[in-house]
């Protein structure tokens, strides 16, 4: 396999792509070499160096070991959303229906992607939430059975704090996902929150 085939076949492994669209950004980029994929390259190296994990809430980050979100004194910090990813903290944020602090899981609780309690950011969830002055726990996961046996999972976890449990409500449709919420189905499903019992 040749170098332009090997790119073409990495680029649509990438997500909402395919090979077609891989082709014409591959064809695009190789046309555009200085102006486009020149500067890509750059960025992506540069992008791979600097940017990690926030120590706090594991939002991505560069340089600093915080991110803005948990170092900005105007945001809430007895509530914390839980999120599966980034995608998700940024359609909130988009939706402006929340002002407190974000917790990054990693992902979901997947038995058929092997993805256990180990994989995710459950401990340091638990451990927050005892050394911070958390007092209500949103949990905006997606509506799919991973989700719901993620905030399963959590909600036995937390069972002994004095924390309210909350999750989305109205608007999230059953095997939906956060991320693709636009942003007032999202401040609904934020104001009906319902506490987990």
């Amino acid at each position: 396999m040749d170098a332009l085939e090997a790119l073409i076949r990495h680029v649509a492994r990438l997500p909402g792509l395919g090979s077609r669209s891989a082709q014409r950004i591959c064809l695009h980029l190789l046309k555009r070499k200085e102006q486009e994929l020149v500067p890509l390259q750059q960025m992506l190296a540069r992008v791979s160096e600097t940017i990690r994990s926030c120590a706090r809430c594991g939002a991505l980050t560069t340089e600093q070991e915080t991110c803005q979100l948990c170092q900005n004194p105007k945001r809430k910090s007895d509530a914390l959303c839980v999120v599966e990813d980034m995608a998700d903290l940024w359609a909130i944020e988009r939706a402006q229906c929340f002002h407190g602090r974000y917790h990054l899981l990693g992902g979901v609780l997947s038995a058929l992607d092997g993805i256990g309690p180990e994989e995710l950011h459950l401990s340091s969830l638990v451990a927050r939430c005892k050394e911070e002055a958390v007092q209500e726990v949103i949990l905006a996961l997606s509506a799919t059975i991973e989700g719901q046996t993620t905030i399963h999972y959590i909600r036995t976890q937390l069972a002994s704090l004095p924390i309210r449990v909350s999750v989305l409500a109205l608007g999230m449709p059953i095997g939906g996902e956060v991320n693709y919420l636009d942003e007032g189905t999202l401040n609904t499903a934020f104001q009906a929150r319902r506490v987990l019992e």
